[in-house]
Parts: C-alpha cells; sequence; structure tokens
C-alpha cells in the first residue's frame, strides 16, 4: 500500500506600497517588479495624493506571499 506524503509548507505574508505618478496599475507593478520568486500578489487597498485638487501620486498596497524553503 502507498503512503501519502506530507505537502504541509509555511508562507510569510507582508505588505508592501508602491507608488506611480501614472497609474495604480503602474504603482502595483512597481511594487513586484524587484522580488524574485513571488508566489502571489494581493492588492489590498488603492489610494492616491492630491495637490491643488489634482492627482499627482497613485499609491497599491500590496500583500505578498512568500514560500518558505526548507
Amino acid at each position: 500500500m502507498a503512503t501519502k506524503k506530507s505537502s504541509s509548507t509555511v508562507y510569510r505574508v507582508t505588505e508592501i506600497i508602491g507608488t506611480s505618478p501614472v497609474s495604480w496599475e503602474e504603482a502595483a507593478r512597481t511594487a513586484v517588479k524587484t522580488l524574485r520568486d513571488l508566489r502571489v500578489a494581493e492588492i489590498v487597498k488603492l489610494d492616491l495624493k492630491v495637490e491643488n485638487g489634482k492627482a499627482v501620486a497613485f499609491r497599491a498596497r500590496v500583500a505578498l506571499s512568500f514560500k518558505y524553503e526548507g
């Protein structure tokens, strides 16, 4: 009879914020573009900086999931 191997895994979730003067999409790309072996990125919050009634910076708060290797 074959035995089943355990597939338990540990992940760490952390949040970072990417910014862009152009768009929320670019802000999110900025947040994740320098990371390696990223498993999951989830947009948690979008906001923007306003000056004189105009949007001057877009910010994307991103929750990132990293897999720990053992």
